[in-house]
């Protein structure tokens, strides 16, 4: 028996010219090398790919501004443009490839008309610029998508007449725009779905029906339906032809996610142990796209105080409520918590809306109940029932770049939330501001300062007779690392608690080390106060050092730190999470 010939056993690739960076960008897009990389044997297919060699190698000498260049694609001797696809080779043995670029071609005349008002087309295209064949597509892009933009839905180029000139190495360009009709919006018609009611989709959508056609309009109806997580996929696409009245119809094609989700999650820190959790969630609980997710946490494992606290949530949100922008959500929290300073047995019900005005801000406002039974005091002898009503304001301005691992950027979140005291106990006002800044250096960001502010204040109610929940502590994961969890407070008559003001801050110097390993250098301080920052206070500081390492969910994170100031430091401190710090 024969043993098989290989396709071929050489590839020669001879450029006869001095523009190495064009060298090596069609060595890098050459087919054939390629193929001899990828270990291509069967010689038809070999054949087949050197004749497409041609229009592959061209294109790329276009993409660069040569259009007169020689291209020679020889195999075993004999232009593969010759051999005729009835008769191909039986064996290759060797394949040469011979590039002479030719002339640099500049543009000559330039033109693209009709342009739509105030329409900027890149300084690239003009008279005496490296004539790039990505320059031409690029300029007519920018055209079509300025007519689009002013609801020329249809758009699009009508001729062009390309016109290479040797000499002087010159291309002239001309290209007609047929803007076509100003068009309204039609119909948004699904496509797709099994579970979803189509109607609801329309809502969630929220395509502005009867107003004129705008690409941003799509993009943002597209988002809606994505930011639900009811939906795998969504693709919404114009009709091929418009209506008689100008109105455009929009088809969108969904695919649905699976319908359940179940989750953990793990934390540990060696003042306040460890945490797990589990979550089930529901992605469109009645067909409208609604989300019903369920929490359970047991806190405290291993913790110094030895008493493990217990926290069971649930969470429905429906989008779409109002306006497309507009997501009702209904929230209920009961636990038990358990610290040094206290033992409190809460519950707590919210309803409220969160509008979303961008992709970077929103606000949110609702109302609440709250009841909380805490045992408090020397020895926990004192005991107080707390009754509120609760009205929780909120917005957040997000420009981060990555919400997992920002590299620049800021987010700032704002909370007011006044309440009304029942059944004897005080009323007042609880306002929390938390501050983030990011920015990268050096190349692809490999370096990241990170910076963090918190502020929070309670006014109108004596600090005994406010809320364990609504009181601050510093020291921990959230605050200052190298702090036992919660270890800052106040004492006030006699009484060890949270204050009723807080100051936090917190950098962090961050090094990509490798492409999943990271290390970070942190330093942290906060500052608590008996009233809003008045009376009885105190401050500590900790630092440290930490290594994260990426996953699909997010940054690995393990930080050490120990106290440099104030007392309230035991040693060492371990902190295990997903996701930077903050």
């Amino acid at each position: 028996m024969g043993l098989p010939v290989k396709a071929f056993e050489t590839l020669e690739i001879t450029f006869q010219g001095s523009d190495t960076a064009l060298e090596e960008t069609l060595r890098r897009t050459s087919l054939l090398q390629a193929a001899k990389d990828e270990g291509v044997v069967d010689p038809f297919e070999v054949f087949t790919i050197a004749r497409a060699e041609y229009g592959q190698l061209i294109g790329t000498f276009y993409e660069a501004g040569f259009y007169a260049p020689q291209i020679n694609v020889r195999i075993d001797g004999r232009e593969a443009a010759d051999i005729s696809p009835l008769n191909p080779p039986g064996a290759i043995r060797r394949i040469d490839l011979v590039l002479v670029p030719g002339p640099a071609f500049v543009f000559g005349q330039t033109q693209i008309a009709p342009l739509a008002r105030r329409t900027e087309l890149s300084d690239d295209f003009t008279s005496g610029s490296p004539a790039r064949s990505t320059v031409i597509r690029d300029a007519t892009s920018d055209a079509i998508d300025a007519w689009r933009d002013r609801g020329h839905a249809k758009a699009q180029p009508d001729d062009q007449q390309i016109t290479a000139r040797h000499p002087p190495g010159e291309l002239d360009v001309a290209v007609r725009i047929a803007p076509g009709p100003r068009l309204r919006f039609g119909q948004l018609r699904p496509d797709g779905q099994r579970r979803t009611r189509a109607e609801r989709i329309v809502a969630i959508a929220g395509l502005p029906t009867g107003e004129v056609f705008s690409p941003r309009d799509m993009q943002r109806a597209a988002e809606r339906l994505r930011r639900t997580g009811t939906f795998a996929s969504v693709a919404l696409r114009e009709a091929d032809e418009a209506n008689p009245d100008d109105t455009l119809d929009i088809n969108a094609s969904v695919v649905e996610a699976p319908l359940r989700r179940i989750g953990a999650s793990v934390e540990f820190d060696t003042e306040a142990g460890g945490k797990l959790g589990a979550f089930w969630l529901h992605r469109n609980l009645f067909g409208g796209a609604e989300r019903f997710r369920v929490e359970g946490v047991v806190g405290g494992i291993g913790s110094r105080s030895g008493k493990l606290d217990y926290r069971l949530v649930t969470e429905f949100s429906r989008p779409a409520t109002f306006t497309p922008d507009t997501t009702l959500n209904l929230g209920t929290r009961i636990e038990t918590e358990n610290e040094s300073d206290f033992e409190a047995q809460r519950a707590r019900i919210d309803i409220g809306l969160v509008h979303r005005f961008s992709d970077e801000l929103t606000f949110g406002g609702g109302i609440g109940v709250l009841l909380e039974r805490a045992d408090f005091g020397p020895g926990l002898d004192q005991s107080r029932d707390f009754k509120l009503l609760l009205l929780p304001l909120d917005v957040t301005w997000d420009r981060r770049d990555s919400e997992r691992a920002p590299t620049r950027g800021f987010y700032a979140r704002g909370e007011l939330m006044p309440f009304l005291g029942l059944s004897e106990t005080d009323s007042g006002a609880r306002a929390y501001a938390d501050l983030r800044g990011y920015r990268g250096l050096g190349q692809d960001n490999r370096v990241v300062l990170a910076g963090r502010a918190q502020l929070g204040a309670v006014v109108g109610a004596e600090i005994d007779r406010t809320p364990r929940d609504l009181l601050f502590y510093s020291g921990g994961g959230g605050t200052v690392r190298g702090q036992p969890f919660r270890s800052l407070g106040v004492t006030s008559g006699g009484v060890d608690s949270g204050g009723q003001g807080l100051a936090a801050l917190s950098a962090e110097l961050r090094v990509r080390a490798t492409e999943n390993i990271g290390l970070v250098a942190f330093a942290d301080a906060g500052y608590v106060s008996e009233r809003a920052f008045s009376g009885d206070s105190d401050w500590h500081a900790g630092a440290g050092l930490g290594v994260r390492y990426n996953t699909v969910v997010g940054p690995l994170r393990l930080d050490v730190g120990y106290p440099v100031a104030g007392d309230t430091g035991r040693g060492f401190q371990l902190y295990l999470g997903i996701g930077q710090a903050f």
